[in-house]
Order: C-alpha cells, then sequence, then structure tokens
C-alpha cells in the first residue's frame, strides 16, 4: 500500500517563563509558540497484521522510546482499536535536543495521521489529552494554531493580536540539550510573575532557561550574542539549543544567514501561525 506523507513541522518560543512549580515538581510556564515551515518527514504505510514498526530507528533511541511509536500505542490503546497497525518511516531534518519540538511534532504528527489512518474519530481535544502524556509540547502540535500557552504547557488562548509576517535565521549550535538537566538546575528562575495573556503583545518577555542553558554550554552564549547583534527579536528556542533572530523579509534573515561566522551553522524558516493536516502531506 502506498504510504501517506506528513509533515511534522517546528515551533519556536517567542518567550519562555517559568511562574512556579506544582507539588508533583512539574514546571508552570508561559509561553508563546510559534510555527517553522520546516519540519521533518513521516511516512505512514498501513498494516494488516496489527503491528506497529518503525522502519527507521534514530541512533541511541531504543525503538521502545521513539515518540512515534509511543504515540501510535498510545493512540490504540486509547481506542481499543484491534487491528490498527502501521509501519512508520523517519525522515528527520530538526536536530534532537534543539528545542524545536521535533520528537514532540513527531508524536503528535502520528497521533493526528493514524486517527485518520486507522477511522479512530477522535476530536483535537481528545487526542491533545492523548499527546500530554507523551510530552508537555505535543498538544500545541496538535492544537495546530499559533497561542499563548500556560499550565505545563498545554492551557491555550488566542492572541489578542495576530502576530507579524516574519521569517526566521535559526541557528543550531552543535549540542544537544536534555531538557530535564535544565529544569533541574538550582539556579533556574522559578518565580517570574504571571502575565495576563489578553495584555502580551509580540517583543513581550523573555526565556527563563537561557541563564542555565548558556552557563553550561557556552556555544549557546556565542549565538545568541551574534544573533542579537543581527536583530532585537532573538532569543533561545525552548531549553535549546537552537536560537533564533526575527526579521521582517526573507532577504534580511537571508541576509544575516550569509554573514554568518563559519563555525556557525544555520537555516531559514518563515513563521506560521495556523498547521493544516490533510489525509495527505506530501514535502
Amino acid at each position: 500500500m502506498n504510504p501517506l506523507c506528513w509533515i511534522a513541522p517546528a515551533k519556536i518560543n517567542l518567550f519562555l517563563h517559568v511562574v512556579g512549580r506544582r507539588t508533583d515538581g512539574y514546571h508552570l510556564l508561559q509561553t508563546v509558540f510559534r510555527f517553522l515551515d520546516v519540519g521533518d518527514t513521516l511516512h505512514f504505510t498501513p498494516r494488516t497484521d496489527g503491528q506497529i514498526t518503525l522502519a527507521t530507528p534514530l541512533p541511541n533511541v531504543p525503538i521502545e522510546s521513539d515518540l512515534t511509536v509511543r504515540a501510535a500505542r498510545a493512540l490504540r490503546e486509547s481506542t481499543q482499536i484491534k487491528t490498527g497497525g502501521v509501519t512508520i518511516a523517519l525522515e528527520k531534518r530538526l536536530p534532537m535536543g534543539g528545542g524545536l519540538g521535533g520528537g514532540s511534532s513527531d508524536a503528535a504528527t502520528t497521533l493526528i495521521a493514524l486517527n485518520h489512518l486507522w477511522g479512530c474519530g477522535l476530536s483535537s481535544e481528545e487526542l491533545q489529552q492523548i499527546g500530554l502524556t507523551l510530552g508537555a509540547d505535543v498538544p500545541i502540535f496538535i492544537h495546530g494554531r499559533v497561542a499563548f500557552a500556560e499550565g505545563v504547557g498545554e492551557q491555550f488562548t488566542d492572541l489578542a493580536a495576530p502576530l507579524p509576517p516574519a521569517w526566521y535565521l535559526v541557528t543550531v549550535p552543535g549540542v544537544s540539550v536534555p531538557t530535564l538537566d535544565i529544569f533541574r538546575a538550582p539556579d533556574l528562575s522559578r518565580n517570574t510573575p504571571m502575565m495576563d495573556p489578553a495584555r502580551w503583545r509580540h517583543g513581550d518577555g523573555h526565556n527563563d532557561l537561557e541563564p542555565v542553558a548558556t552557563r553550561l554550554y557556552p556555544e549557546i552564549a556565542h549565538h545568541l550574542a551574534w544573533l542579537r547583534r543581527a536583530s532585537p527579536f532573538s532569543g533561545m528556542s525552548g531549553s535549546g539549543a537552537c536560537c533564533f533572530a526575527e526579521f521582517q523579509t526573507e532577504a534580511e534573515a537571508n541576509a544575516a544567514r550569509h554573514a554568518l561566522p563559519t563555525e556557525m551553522k544555520g537555516f531559514i524558516a518563515r513563521g506560521v501561525d495556523v498547521l493544516y493536516f490533510p489525509p495527505f502531506r506530501y514535502p
């Protein structure tokens, strides 16, 4: 059978505040997610034997731990589908440990695609609940619209004003940042005052995770310093390592990319505010 082909887009955090901590240890956040028009590509081939298999295991990631496999199994368990089977092939483009949501987007796209492929009929909200068991960033990719997020990142409020069109230069320091290491750091700020989502405007806020990430990984500090000379709207996405600078036009973003020092690598992406997931998505 011909595989279904879907794009799993990247995201950046325009700001990220840590505003508290729950009794179970999870951090309470406020952030605005914006999608990018780049990402991984996933291929889903239906199977009739009920098996869920991964044709493209990632280096050093056990198949049982792969988020696409976990998402497929979680969906099947939640819907009690007996015959649902699939072979998943992943073309990985987004860096692992980069703060661009690659693994979370892969999981969300798997849930959306298999909900269609297997005829589960679950709503977006139901898929988000399954996605939250896989990771805090999974629900935003299922929500599919730029949003102000709270809680652990799963409570969404539509923005009061639309974001300006933008192109981003995203740089990729040669390090993979374990998110847990950042959140466990004793010097992480955890008491930033809460913002009113209705009052947030583009350019407000900062990333509370940056001081820890730049202390642990000087490469990130180097990238941020250069990008902030190129654009006032620059920052680190999520817990890092990837950093971004925002520009009004593709030409400006490309000019900055061409000016990057030889030791810095980066790519250009357009900001996207609404994701569409039709049955077939081809790169």
